[in-house]
């Protein structure tokens, strides 16, 4: 998505440890306009794939994924990090390794919220090591629902999350695939 990598190009920056930097759009201050786009183009890639459920990791990943939601008219649904008082026990669980912060936490789902035939589709903000999605598409079999895709904003196309989660055979759907980064220069994949 030329948008998307024209406002990585223009806002973001490399950090030491392969860290893209977007937060002054993405993850911390968000570019709305930017991110209803973002919504646009999830819809049209999963439109046809019947969604009822948008799942997701808390927190960068829900603004993405209420964006998307409003075209497909589902809610959103969203995997809390750690064990909350409020959201009980009867809940879908999985362990998950954050690349960025480099520490492993638990992250749970309600069984309210995600039902036996659900077709789910997961979005979020990057993939990396792909990490998260492993761990949501566990929730995701764990329910008995069905995982339709993965939503990504921005793959880190040099490290092995999307191809992993593709050998898995997982509908897997970029915008923007960083196939390597330097201090001075952002490569993208050619689109396929």
């Amino acid at each position: 998505m030329k948008l998307l990598e024209e406002k990585i190009l223009s806002c973001g920056t490399v950090l030491s440890g392969n860290i893209l930097k977007v937060d002054s759009f993405l993850n911390h201050q968000l570019d709305v306009e930017l991110l209803n786009e973002l919504g646009k183009e999830f819809y049209r890639l999963f439109e046809s794939d019947k969604i009822t459920r948008i799942l997701t990791v808390e927190a960068s990943g829900i603004a993405i994924a209420c964006f998307a939601a409003q075209y497909f008219h589902v809610p959103v649904v969203f995997a809390k990090k750690g064990h909350h008082k409020n959201v009980g026990t009867d809940c879908y669980t999985a362990e998950v390794f954050s690349f960025t912060k480099g520490t492993s936490y638990t992250v749970f789902v309600s069984k309210k919220y995600l039902n036996e035939g659900d077709n789910v589709l997961i979005i979020d903000d990057f993939l990396a090591n792909g990490q998260a999605a492993l761990g949501l598409k566990k929730i995701v079999e764990d329910a008995g629902a069905n995982l339709k895709g993965v939503g990504i904003a921005i793959e880190k196309g040099f490290q092995d999350g999307g191809k992993n989660l593709r050998e898995l055979g997982v509908k897997l759907k970029s915008l923007a695939i960083v196939d390597s980064m330097t201090d001075d220069s952002i490569m993208f994949r050619e689109d396929d």
